[in-house]
């Protein structure tokens, strides 16, 4: 305070900031940088997810609708379906041959539970698709506030030091307050983007989640013909 109330030039620089800030302002910046990164991070790897799924999903249609017979298909997989639709597909035609019967029969009900079975498996493609995304409505939701905090405290440490020093000179008091507006800036530049994002790819998960859902459906429609021709 006192080389500033002297004239000394203050240095404004995001690390000079931080360093002058108060602890509870610097804990407030680290939690909102940790978010920030995390955020990202999580961004990434959920699209690196989705992209995939998509990928994984229009290769699986080629196979399903090649013309091969839905036996050999799901006999090429080994036991190791790859992708969300090559898993639901694989869960459907498994509980299939487990419904037949040695004579070559079915037993009643086939239908309902290899829909349950694929159910099960778009369940867990949709947990996979949306896992950690209420992690950016939290950040989106609670960062700006969060960064708000630290200004209000930023300030108010600021004109505790004017109260201690007696000069209210604009050189005393705009270092405090640029400390302060950072904490803000900070929880907006996390908040921004995890909102914006949040809202892409739980959109996105939710169209491949119906793509899951209509597939399993003409897959039991077909299950469906097939039996009625028997």
């Amino acid at each position: 305070m006192e080389n500033l109330a002297i004239g000394a030039p203050a240095d404004f620089s995001l690390i000079a900031l931080f360093l002058r800030a108060s602890l509870t302002v610097k804990i407030v910046m680290a939690l909102l940088v940790l978010a920030s990164v995390w955020s990202w991070a999580l961004i990434v790897q959920k699209l690196m997810v989705q992209t995939t799924a998509r990928r994984d999903a229009s290769d699986f249609d080629r196979r399903f609708w090649s013309g091969d017979p839905l036996d050999d298909v799901f006999d090429r997989m080994n036991g190791r379906p790859s992708g969300a639709a090559a898993r639901i597909f694989a869960a459907g035609m498994a509980e299939w041959r487990r419904s037949q019967t040695d004579d070559g029969g079915l037993i009643p009900g086939v239908l309902s539970r290899v829909e349950r079975a694929m159910n099960v498996a778009i369940g867990r493609e949709s947990d996979r698709l949306t896992r950690g995304l209420p992690f950016l409505a939290s950040v989106g939701s609670t960062a700006p506030f969060i960064g708000l905090f630290g200004t209000v405290w930023g300030i108010k440490t600021a004109f505790e030091g004017i109260a201690l020093s007696q000069n209210t000179s604009l050189a005393v008091v705009a270092p405090g307050i640029a400390e302060a507006l950072v904490a803000t800036a900070l929880g907006l530049l996390a908040a921004i983007p995890a909102v914006i994002m949040y809202n892409k790819l739980a959109t996105d998960a939710d169209r491949i989640s119906a793509g899951h859902e209509a597939f399993a459906d003409e897959f039991t429609t077909i299950l469906s013909r097939q039996i009625e021709a028997e």
